[in-house]
């Protein structure tokens, strides 16, 4: 048996401006929950995509010190919020601890990107401010320019294992910051023996990475010889990049808009003028 979950969608055979992935076969490493934006949107410019989930979220089984940071909001300057995971973990919980999405939307949010503000917006929590990059450093800055952070608590839900580069940043300005894990990544159920005999004989384009945790679980599920194969790696901003650069990966296509948009519109250009 090869990976679990691993689906193929037909083959575009005919190339045309329409489709300039035609013929290309291209993995989709992200969670299954959350691929679908991604692999659709390949798959309708051509790309034969391969659907391999290598992580999945799980919310931590203890979320009591969210529920009390929750049941305080007025204490906080902002929430920040830095994946649709964490808008999803925190907002599954509010009907079963009695609260609302009014109560959230009653404070300053911020989301580190147009995903992240989308997902807030479909919960009833349009975010007051989205940074112009989508990476911590970006809200840091962004937060700043609205006034001084000396004094002002945030509130930041986020996975288990995190970059540090947000709480530090705030706390840097003066922030009071009160970092509560929400959920953590795990290894998606497989075996990742069909994808590594795919990728050593050559027979996959592009493997696309949306997160450090989908080049680390892809590298642990196909082995570190199948990760630095002969295919163009997609990542979507340069945290996910200097990962898989990290780990052998060959990085080839990097997103200029760290979004899965800017993600597939990067791996267009790529592959322009080039024979499938």
């Amino acid at each position: 048996m090869g990976l679990a979950g691993v689906r193929l969608q037909p083959r575009m055979t005919a190339a045309s401006q329409s489709q300039p992935l035609a013929g290309r076969r291209i993995v989709v490493t992200r969670a299954r929950a959350q691929a679908d934006e991604l692999a659709g949107a390949l798959a309708a410019l051509g790309a034969e995509v391969i659907a391999a989930p290598v992580i999945r979220i799980e919310p931590l089984p203890d979320l009591t010190p969210l529920r009390a940071a929750l049941a305080d909001l007025a204490r906080y300057s902002w929430i920040v919020f830095t994946s649709r995971n964490t808008v999803d973990v925190v907002c599954d919980q509010l009907a079963g601890w009695g609260l609302t999405a009014a109560a959230l939307a009653a404070r300053p949010v911020a989301a580190i990107g147009p995903a992240t503000a989308e997902a807030l917006s479909q919960r009833g929590i349009p975010p007051a401010l989205v940074p112009p990059k989508f990476v911590a450093e970006s809200v840091v800055e962004a937060l700043a320019a609205r006034g001084s952070l000396a004094g002002a608590r945030v509130l930041l839900p986020r996975a288990e294992q995190a970059r540090d580069a947000l709480p530090d940043g705030l706390r840097a300005l003066g922030a009071v910051v009160d970092v509560i894990p929400v959920y953590r990544t795990v290894a998606a159920a497989g075996n990742g023996a069909d994808l590594a005999a795919q990728l050593l004989a050559g027979r996959v384009d592009a493997v696309t990475f949306t997160s450090s945790s989908t080049v680390q679980h892809f590298v642990e599920l196909v082995g570190r010889e199948a990760a630095a194969s002969r295919y163009a790696a997609a990542v979507i901003g340069p945290v996910t990049a200097a990962t898989a650069r990290e780990l052998g990966l060959p990085v080839a296509i990097e997103a200029a808009e760290y979004t899965a948009p800017g993600l597939v519109q990067a791996i267009v250009r790529h592959f322009a003028g080039r024979a499938a």
